[in-house]
């Protein structure tokens, strides 16, 4: 028996890879599956069965095309009702792997029907739980994206989420190890390790949600505490993993498709497509094509355009750096976005060399906005976490996530300079990228952000006070 994780680090998503006696299975698997086709060929293994934890929201699964492809059943837990063919597994029913075996446990409360895979090795010993979304290491699913669907509160969910970890998995062996489907970074939870692996018996002792004693109320109240509000494309990638969605391949073939910069624009009009430009926030500061949003690849990409385009079905057109443009279509296609209508041919530097209008960003270094900077007299917006500000920020500065821009944007003063400012450059450079969008110039934008802020000499405090208005 063999067991790998095969983690995600954008999506801070854990697939599974499971092989025994010459079979094989998945679990959440991610939608580009060619990667799983060549693997399973290589191990000369059969797969035999795909299992999904729960509906996702975060990111569409692969489920649907590795069916197609290799004929391997999709089996889901109880409740779950698919527009495809799969099997809706009772609770407790076993599935055999070569000489190994997957218990289906029934772990309600994150979904309603959120499911934990109990793995049972030869010997008949509980050897690891794939716990989905139900169980993360340090913490657990949030219990308010299925309100809807289920017609319940979060509290409702809540109390559900409460009894599914305490009456399935915490009854487990101290030594059975913990695989769950997200880590650190995911919006699927709040306190979510760095480590993507445990052990029932240290999450036990660690995780604040399964702390002995605990009470249904005071687990429901410490569960809902502090949860942001999910993004609006979750419900969509919900509604893809149940109903089916187009195939990868053809999502990646229009995406791929190389439109010269003569055409660009005119195509951008005509399908009245976002322009998305993927490059570093340093190349994008010094040129852009005008009215682009700015996106980096190298950062949290998808999760940022699931949060700030929203709808999977906005067509789009790229900008990448040259080589990027099947990475960047990949990515995009993982949270749901398949209207792409193709990439720029030759990137940023065609549209350049053929001498049409280009767009910058006013960006200057910490260096120098500490000597411009007058506190009590210039305005500040901070873009990052509350979390982030209330640890500390500059003095007087304004708590304005980039999440929450579409809200905050309309509150700005269009006669009146400020500063921009994130943790390190990558999320600023979004948000200034839309401002300009909107038709907002009236800002500097500071590279480096608040790390490189920090070591000048511009007073900090961990006082929030937000009692003035944009």
């Amino acid at each position: 028996m063999k067991i790998e994780q095969i983690y995600t680090g954008c999506l801070a998503q854990g697939a599974y890879y499971i092989t025994s006696n010459g079979e094989a299975a998945i679990i959440d698997p991610l939608r580009e599956i060619q990667p799983y086709l060549d693997r399973l060929e290589r191990d000369g293994v059969k797969l035999k069965y795909i299992f999904e934890t729960h509906f996702h929201a975060d990111f569409v699964s692969g489920h649907v095309d590795l069916s197609k492809e290799t004929q391997a059943p999709i089996v889901y837990g109880p409740n779950a009702v698919c527009e495809f063919d799969c099997i809706s597994a009772k609770d407790g029913q076993e599935f055999k792997i070569g000489t190994t075996t997957i218990k289906v446990l029934h772990t309600p409360g994150h979904t309603m029907e959120s499911t934990t895979y109990l793995l049972i090795d030869e010997n008949g010993k509980d050897h690891a739980i794939f716990s989905g979304d139900t169980l993360f290491i340090g913490d657990v699913g949030r219990p308010d994206l299925a309100q809807k669907a289920a017609g319940m509160t979060q509290d409702q969910l809540a109390g559900i989420l409460f009894h599914s970890l305490r009456d399935k998995i915490m009854t487990l062996a101290d030594d059975v190890i913990v695989y769950p489907a997200h880590g650190a970074g995911s919006a699927c939870g709040k306190n979510m390790s760095k480590e993507t692996v445990s052990t029932i018996g240290n999450q036990k002792a660690t995780n604040y949600a399964l702390r002995a004693n605990m009470t249904e109320t005071e687990f429901i109240t410490e569960v809902t505490d502090g949860l942001l509000p999910p993004p609006a494309y979750f419900s969509m990638n919900v509604a893809m993993n149940k109903n089916g969605y187009e195939s990868f391949e053809s999502v990646l073939n229009n995406g791929m498709k190389a439109i010269n910069s003569k055409e660009f624009e005119a195509v951008a009009e005509e399908t009245g497509a976002l322009i998305l430009d993927t490059r570093s926030a340093a190349d994008f500061s010094k040129g852009f094509i005008p009215q682009s949003i700015n996106i980096g690849i190298n950062g949290d990409f998808a999760p940022w355009v699931g949060t700030l385009i929203a709808n999977v079905k906005q067509p789009i057109i790229l900008v990448t750096e040259k080589g990027l443009e099947e990475e960047t279509v990949t990515r995009l296609s993982r949270v749901g976005f398949d209207t792409i209508i193709g990439h720029l041919e030759g990137s940023f530097e065609a549209w350049q060399n053929a001498g049409f209008e280009i767009d910058t960003v006013n960006r200057i270094t910490a260096a120098q906005f500490a000597s411009e900077f007058k506190i009590a007299e210039d305005k500040v917006i901070d873009i990052r976490k509350e979390t982030e500000y209330a640890a500390e920020h500059i003095e007087d500065a304004y708590s304005k996530p980039l999440a929450y821009i579409n809200d905050w944007v309309k509150d700005i003063n269009p006669n009146e300079h400020f500063y921009l400012h994130c943790a390190g450059g990558y999320r600023s450079m979004i948000a200034a990228s839309i401002l300009q969008a909107r038709g907002f110039r009236n800002f500097s934008e500071v590279e480096g952000g608040f790390g490189a802020i920090s070591k000048t000499e511009i007073p900090k405090s961990d006082f929030i006070c937000q009692s003035k208005v944009l």
